[in-house]
């Protein structure tokens, strides 16, 4: 007999997929909620930087204050840095190796810093440096005279367009602004319009805070030149050059020596250029000036109307892949300072919409392809000397920003990391050659503009060679989302590189015979004594780990170097293993030394849980808890960005209501004073305290890993839902096999609804706590290993416990476990089988 409701649902199924062929278009994920309310809005100007509105297109970089009778504008661009090529490798540290090994090896903690200080000084020896900050080329300065008493204030940045836009009213006329940072064109622009004709009068000028500067006006536009700063050994070399085009609609124009005043148009619009000498981290050329003018040049006769929609257009090719949608109340009508303020005591899931999708606006802004990465502050600072030079720190802070580039479908975004971890394959030959006579190549827990591979702040902090070992974990990641095997291709180099370095680096402990990294430390974080150094860290051991089994593999699957992965395969057996201590937590340091009170910011261990794999709760239960323990008696309230990253570790301990708890602490008002009080700002910028732009993408990972998570051998869905999100509608993230998530919704907290694109064929192996239906057929119960590669689980060793640790108590959900084997480029539909 046929089964007429099965016989519509596969004509249904092979519609669709028709449809998706027919439009021939990149990504399938069209959504059938709207992008359009997704605004940061408010009804006064920004009072300090904090408040201002970011804008930027991955090279450019402002924040807008929205003034009325000032409009302030602060510049970046991506290259402008401190200093001039070079490294700041310190080969004395070569010469005392052997020393601090067996000082370490011998419990001589204190000692092995106090030696290692002297080959790694807390500040800059004469010929070396810390290296260099990022830095702000200065300000724009629109006034206007007679706008200082208004009424009907509005301001906001609509991250669905990639535009801000102002308004006000005075004496009786209404004024509009609008902003973009052209992802077209490379150039800002401001439109600014009026109700009247001839309202429109300012005056245009210029600053900065550099030593050496120049302001002008020559060939009709304002131009701001100069020269970043010298800091340590390092001369300031890199040149900037602004240039400021306004075209108007009737009025006049008035050029002064280093300002322009505009009288009586209809309308102006600003055109705003900005460029480097900066060529690459090892070149400047005058000649790359230039492009400034040139960019002004290229879109002189263009209309606004065209630039306007040429940037919205490539913008929302990427951002609108990706919607997610927790529901709505009142408090969404509210300005979102309002809304952050009373968020403790409001229902309001749609901020968390918007702050997810906040996050996705911001790396998209600051992370464009053939451009820099995004840094400590993405691309936005006001400062000669940022806090911690708004460099890139790779012992958490750097990779957080690319968390979301995968899964939130912004690969191409992901794109000026790697570029970074192939610069400093190269630099890092020095540090690995000149300082551990080895072989590949690392880097420390800092890099700058330069690249430079050293360490940093002395031996307390800076002596951790483990900053390349976490930066490639970015490009098998990659893979693993895309299974674009000429991406490892161009990559294997750097990849077998890493593991070079470790296969030299490994020094045998000689009480257990394991293999450890020696000296480390577990980042920043002090253990008994009061010291950092160390060997054979939770968090190197984990490391290693997933740097050696990444090279096996990738070695297997382009069959390249056999005997060497077999080598490095024989080394991963050496490896020390996780240990669980006396309290029942995972261990921080190779000894039994974690205290339960300490709180502090880095969980570095818990590297194995997030974003790593190597924690499972159905092949490692033991691990699992322990893991929960140590995350416990960390506590929730920290900095800004530690907050985002328990978000994360909260979702893969498939607690959704403590990871939401985690988002709730994060979207609390920040304190403006430094130290352990974290949350986020009126701009919705996250605050360490001060700003620090990882806390803004861990937490949208984190959202991420709550509802989808693709790691532990199958697509988890709905792993982590707290109660708040009873219903929600999440589509278009992407999943590791080259899975889609086309579009999931659910109520009840029940999963009702799932449709999945597969991209490249194989197993898919679903795990959710609802029963399903595929109704085109019957969906195969799964046991045994997921035969998809991609969803391949690490080997890790048993973990050692000691006597006194409390048995595991782990009590999981009952899952459901479906296979269903997937062919290339098919969307496949799901319900709950309930109905």
């Amino acid at each position: 007999m046929i089964n007429l409701k099965k016989l519509n649902y596969l004509c249904l199924l092979i519609l669709v997929n028709l449809i998706l062929l027919a439009c021939d278009k990149k990504e399938t994920n069209s959504t059938a909620f709207s992008h359009e309310d997704l605004k940061l809005w408010y009804q006064q100007p920004a009072e300090n930087w904090n408040e201002a509105l970011p804008l930027g297109n991955g090279r450019l970089g402002a924040m807008i204050y929205g003034g009325s009778s000032q409009e302030h504008i602060q510049l970046n661009e991506e290259t402008f840095w401190a200093g001039e090529p070079g490294n700041n490798v310190l080969p004395k540290l070569k010469e005392l190796l052997p020393e601090l090994r067996k000082m370490i090896f011998e419990g001589r903690h204190e000692e092995a810093e106090a030696l290692a200080m002297t080959a790694l000084p807390r500040h800059a020896a004469e010929n070396n440096n810390y290296g260099m900050p990022y830095q702000t080329i200065g300000d724009l300065f629109l006034d206007f005279k007679g706008h200082g008493q208004i009424e009907d204030y509005y301001r906001d940045l609509d991250i669905g367009s990639a535009v801000a836009t102002f308004s006000y009213k005075t004496e009786g006329v209404n004024y509009h602004r609008e902003f973009f940072t052209s992802l077209e064109d490379d150039v800002m622009v401001l439109k600014l319009s009026a109700d009247q004709a001839g309202a429109i009068s300012f005056s245009l000028s210029a600053d900065s805070p550099q030593k050496t500067f120049d302001v002008n006006v020559a060939n009709n536009q304002l131009v701001l030149s100069g020269t970043s700063g010298s800091v340590d050994n390092k001369v300031g070399k890199v040149k900037f050059k602004g240039a400021v085009e306004i075209k108007t609609k009737n009025g006049t124009l008035t050029k002064g020596e280093k300002s322009i005043e505009i009288s009586g148009a209809d309308e102006a619009i600003v055109l705003i250029s900005l460029g480097t000498n900066f060529k690459n981290y090892d070149e400047l050329s005058d000649e790359m000036l230039n492009e400034a003018t040139k960019k002004l040049e290229a879109v002189r006769n263009r209309s606004y109307e065209d630039m306007k929609q040429d940037h919205i257009e490539n913008y929302q090719q990427y951002f609108q892949r990706v919607a997610l949608d927790l529901g709505e109340t009142e408090a969404a009508q509210k300005p979102t300072d309002i809304r952050l303020a009373e968020f403790s005591q409001a229902d309001d899931p749609a901020l968390v919409s918007l702050y997810f999708q906040y996050g996705r606006y911001l790396l998209i802004s600051s992370s464009q392809p053939g451009g820099q990465p995004a840094n400590l502050q993405g691309i936005w600072n006001n400062l000669v000397s940022p806090p911690w030079d708004s460099k890139y720190t790779i012992n958490i802070n750097t990779e957080m920003n690319y968390w979301p580039a995968e899964v939130t479908n912004l690969s191409e975004m992901h794109e000026p990391l790697f570029e970074m971890i192939r610069d400093l394959s190269e630099t890092g030959k020095q540090s690995a050659q000149k300082m551990y006579d080895a072989r590949g190549w690392n880097v420390h827990h800092n890099t700058d503009l330069w690249r430079m591979t050293g360490p940093i702040d002395g031996a307390h902090y800076g002596l951790w060679p483990m900053g390349g070992a976490w930066l490639s974990q970015h490009l098998w990641q990659h893979y693993l989302y895309t299974g674009d095997r000429s991406f490892l291709e161009e990559n294997y180099e750097v990849i077998k590189g890493a593991a070079f370095f470790y296969n030299d680096v490994l020094q045998e402990e000689p009480e257990t015979k394991w293999q450890i990294v020696v000296p480390s430390m577990s980042p920043e974080n002090s253990h008994q004594g009061g010291t950092t150094i160390a060997g054979g860290t939770t968090m190197d051991n984990q490391l290693v780990f997933d740097v050696f089994s990444n090279f096996v593999q990738t070695a297997q699957l382009l069959d390249r170097d056999k005997a060497l992965a077999s080598a490095v395969q024989d080394k991963i057996n050496q490896l020390a293993p996780m240990q669980i201590g006396h309290w029942g937590q995972l261990q921080e340091w190779m000894h039994d030394w974690d205290d339960p009170s300490d709180g502090h910011r880095h969980v570095s261990h818990l590297y194995g849980l997030y974003p790593s794999n190597q924690i499972s709760p159905f092949q490692h239960p033991q691990l699992f808890e322990a893991a929960k323990t140590s995350l416990v008696a960390r506590g929730d309230k920290s900095t800004g960005w530690s907050m985002g990253w328990k978000v994360n570790l909260w979702a893969r301990l498939l607690n959704g209501n403590r990871a939401y708890k985690l988002i709730h602490d994060q979207l609390t008002p920040a304190l403006t004073e430094d130290g352990e009080a974290g949350g986020t700002y009126p701009n919705l910028l996250d605050a360490h305290p001060p700003f620090q732009i990882d806390g803004n993408f861990g937490c949208t990972s984190g959202i991420a890993e709550m509802l989808v998570q693709s790691h532990d051998g199958a697509v988890h869905l709905l792993p982590a839902l707290p109660e708040q999100w009873k219903e929600g509608h999440l589509s278009g993230i992407k999943l590791r096999g080259g899975f889609e998530l086309v579009s999931m919704k659910w109520q009840d907290s029940k999963l009702v609804e799932l449709k999945i694109k597969s991209n490249l064929g194989g197993n898919l192996r679903l795990r959710t706590e609802s029963q399903l239906d595929l109704e085109m057929g019957d969906l195969e119960m799964a046991s045994g290993i997921n035969p998809n590669p991609f969803f391949q689980l690490p080997e890790i060793k048993t973990p050692l416990v000691h006597q006194e640790a409390p048995a595991s108590n782990l009590a999981l959900p009952e899952y459901q476990l479906y296979d269903v084997a997937t062919e290339k480029g098919k969307v496949y539909l799901f319900q709950n089988a309930g109905g």
